[in-house]
């Protein structure tokens, strides 16, 4: 597989920009090669008719929409932010809710599934947010002041029988056996 490949494939999953360092330890090549990596998607990516370009800010990189498409884009996160949720990203939002904050393995573990695509989309509705603790080098995951605000909830132990599923033993054993 090819350097650039899985480069842009981090790009394409992550909500995060990267810096050089960071591809650099990921991909375990030279910083220089990552560079000169980037520079090529830059000149594939970076032209009017295509959909996604390749950002730089500072020494960050990340990968965003073309800013001619800003309106329709703006008009369809709209839609999606607004829009009900599935039942999987009310299964991942339920978890995070009770056993947050809680890393992506975890609820994968616990759902069985992927979920990448849907804690980018509870990010973007602004139901969890995600933090990294640096001690642990983990993302982890929480529901947000907007998520209780739109439950009329003041505390988050006010989810009913919160006590109870926040704290299931055999939750507790399958987590520590994977």
């Amino acid at each position: 597989m090819s350097i650039k490949s899985i480069i842009e494939s981090l790009f394409f999953i992550s909500n995060k920009p990267f810096s050089i360092k960071k591809l650099s330890q990921i991909v375990k090549v030279e910083g220089k090669e990552v560079e000169k990596e980037i520079q090529e998607l830059i000149k594939e990516y970076n032209n009017q008719n295509k959909g996604i370009q390749i950002i730089k800010n500072g020494n960050q990189y990340q990968m965003s929409t073309n800013p001619q498409n800003a309106e329709i884009i703006q008009n369809f996160l709209k839609q999606e932010i607004t829009g009900e949720l599935t039942r999987p990203s009310l299964e991942t939002l339920t978890i995070v809710a009770y056993r947050g904050p809680i890393t992506k393995p975890e609820l994968e573990q616990i759902r069985g599934i992927n979920c990448g695509l849907i804690l980018r989309n509870l990010l973007i509705k602004g139901l969890i947010e995600s933090y990294e603790d640096k001690k642990l080098k983990q993302t982890f995951y929480k529901i947000t002041f907007d998520f209780m605000r739109y439950l009329g909830i003041n505390n988050i132990q006010e989810l009913p029988d919160y006590d109870k599923l926040s704290k299931n033993k055999s939750l507790e054993e399958f987590l520590k056996e994977a």
